[in-house]
């Protein structure tokens, strides 16, 4: 991946929603408390306030608890004290339990106005309406209607959702003391500036409106539901960033991979969390979806690449984000939880839903799911996928320079007109020896300290790339040279007894290979760097591997078996400086192939 399309609600945030602050004709109202704890304040000024001389406010309250879904539990004791859980969406569930705070709960006010009817929230609409019938009394202080209304059957139709939305179908606006007055141009831009007083501290608000309706509609039309609405409050909540965001940011930043937040939040709140967790850069722009209507499919692929947020956005702004970033041969991975989004996630090269919100949909659209849908496991599944990719890499690259240099081994020989090094059976139980354990062992590499540092590999770069064609190289010439070596050596010796010399290029070139799978825990890095013998899998695979070649060396009735003979000191001699050249020579190929590396890095950034 080049670049994350990150949700910012749950995943680049905590996702749990708290009621901070509420406005009402004028007026705003702090709340206290934190998390799902129906525990708090209200106040204004540092100084308690009774809600009783805020009427308009817990009208607020009352109809966000109304117009909700969702239901929150008591999920026993920790540390000595209740703990709660929320069953649905979070923003829904700080209005249930600001209104707790308030005293009145979700159960008491939907027995007293059971809903009838409503039209749920979509992100076309970017509103939810309820429909409420009143069979009982009303509590004290939690109902919009008069006194003299209350004796009729009156019907409440409670709306909850984006200001803007909802206050342009209101035509009334409930005060704190003079009860419903006209909704004046005036009052307009007073919910407004409001509204983005609040935004700009990074909270989420939603505007609440009621209407009472006589009658109760056979039919669900919502334009004749949704007008001359009383416009009530704003109730704004904050979803606090979490605390490991920062760190992960960073981190794809360093490994030259550039988040993008994708949210449906008006831009003073997308704005206020990316520049806290540090994710808008100097520079670089806030857009709406409203600026990206206006833009063609040009101005989009150049719009892209300057922005580093996207607000008030539609599913479908997200595919032509995405289709943007393609067209700027970007590498794409975008978030997503519901239903709308899921054809965004087909279109992204890599698509992500959320596992704890997610809708089935979504997840079943995606390459990847997040259980926790946090954004920092996204970039710790970029880490492990670069490990394993790097590790794929080492177990070919040592298979290959291993095989390639047995193939070049008995070709020269042949080509030189000598005797051939090695016999059928010792070449098989070679491949089984050296290609078996400690190639596996190489996949449980942990991955180069810099892994995170490097720039994305081009997509269109072959695993066998310039790098390891000349390590390759090296190695093939390396190893071959040491073991046509040791097998001359082992001819001028006793050339009256092949299976000497045999045995010798035998040994050479196993116990070569085996050191050699230790330089190949890295690519770049030099050994003493990343640990000799830290890699524990690989200690035993090498020492299990060195055993099996003794045994056909030593053990008298395996010999015949494998054309062997039991090597003296002299001959160890003559071969203990042989084994050690390849893995010199990886090791100084390194120096040059990361100087390499680092060049090439730097003419494509």
């Amino acid at each position: 991946a080049t670049v994350i399309c990150s949700d910012k609600t749950g995943t680049l945030t905590q996702n749990e929603m708290t009621v901070t602050r509420i406005w009402a004709d004028g007026e705003f109202v702090n709340v206290t408390g934190s998390g799902y704890a129906p525990t708090g304040d209200f106040s204004q000024d540092g100084e308690k306030v009774e809600l009783k001389d805020f009427p308009a406010i817990k009208t607020a309250l009352w109809i966000g608890t109304l117009n909700n879904d969702s239901q929150l539990e008591h999920a026993g004791e920790q540390a000595g004290q209740e703990t709660f859980r929320m069953i649905g969406d979070p923003t829904e569930g700080a209005i249930l339990v600001a209104a707790l705070k308030a005293g009145a709960s979700a159960k008491s006010l939907n027995k007293a106005y059971p809903r009838k009817q409503e039209i749920p929230f979509d992100s076309t609409r970017k509103r939810m309406v309820t429909i409420h019938a009143i069979e009982e009394p009303k509590e004290e202080d939690i109902s919009p209607l008069k006194e003299e209304d209350e004796k009729r059957e009156w019907h409440i139709v409670a709306v909850k959702g984006a200001p803007d939305v909802v206050l342009d179908l209101c035509s009334h606006m409930q005060t704190l003391n003079n009860g419903d007055q006209k909704l004046t141009e005036k009052r307009k831009q007073e919910v407004l500036s409001a509204n983005d007083a609040m935004t700009a501290n990074a909270l989420r608000v939603l505007g609440v409106a009621y209407r009472c309706l006589p009658v109760l509609p056979e039919e669900i039309n919502s334009d004749e539901l949704e007008k001359d609405l009383t416009f009530v409050g704003l109730i704004g909540m904050i979803d606090p960033a979490r605390t490991e965001v920062k760190d992960a940011l960073n981190t794809a930043r360093d490994a030259g991979i550039r988040t993008i937040m994708i949210t449906g939040d008006y831009p003073n709140t997308a704005k206020a969390i990316a520049e806290e967790i540090s994710l808008l850069r100097p520079g670089r722009k806030v857009v709406t979806g409203s600026d990206l209507n206006d833009l063609s499919d040009e101005e989009m692929i150049e719009n892209v690449q300057v922005t580093d947020v996207y607000a008030r956005v539609s599913p479908e702004h997200k595919m032509r984000i995405v289709d943007a970033l393609r067209a700027n041969q970007e590498v794409v991975a975008m978030t997503g939880d519901g239903v709308n989004d899921a054809p965004a996630i087909k279109r992204a090269d890599i698509g992500v839903a959320m596992g704890i919100t997610g809708t089935d949909v979504a997840k079943g659209t995606a390459d990847m799911v997040l259980t926790d849908d946090n954004y920092a496991s996204i970039v710790s599944a970029v880490e492990q996928g670069r490990v394993i990719y790097s590790n794929i890499r080492k177990f070919v690259y040592y298979l290959l320079s291993c095989n390639a240099a047995e193939i070049m081994i008995i070709f020269l020989a042949i080509l030189l007109g000598w005797p051939v090094p090695l016999t059928a059976i010792q070449l098989l139980w070679l491949n089984l020896v050296t290609d078996g354990a400690p190639a596996l062992a190489l996949g449980t590499e942990p991955g180069d300290p810099d892994i995170m540092e490097q720039q994305p590999r081009p997509p269109e770069e072959p695993i066998i790339n310039k790098y390891m064609q000349i390590g390759i190289l090296v190695q093939t010439i390396a190893i071959t040279a040491v073991t046509l070596g040791a097998f001359a050596i082992g001819r001028y010796i006793d050339p009256e007894h092949i299976e000497y010399a045999e045995t010798m290029a035998f040994v050479t070139l196993s116990i070569s290979e085996l050191f050699r799978a230790y330089t190949s825990r890295s690519e770049f890095y030099p050994l003493f760097k990343i640990g000799i013998f830290k890699n524990k899998v690989m200690n035993w695979a090498v020492l299990g591997s060195l055993v099996m070649i003794m045994l056909v060396v030593y053990v008298p009735f395996l010999q015949p078996i494998f054309n062997t003979a039991a090597l003296g000191l002299e001959q160890w001699l003559e071969i203990l400086p042989l084994v050690l050249v390849p893995s010199v020579a990886a090791e100084l190929t390194k120096i040059w192939l990361r100087k390499l590396m680092k060049r090439d890095q730097k003419a494509n950034a």
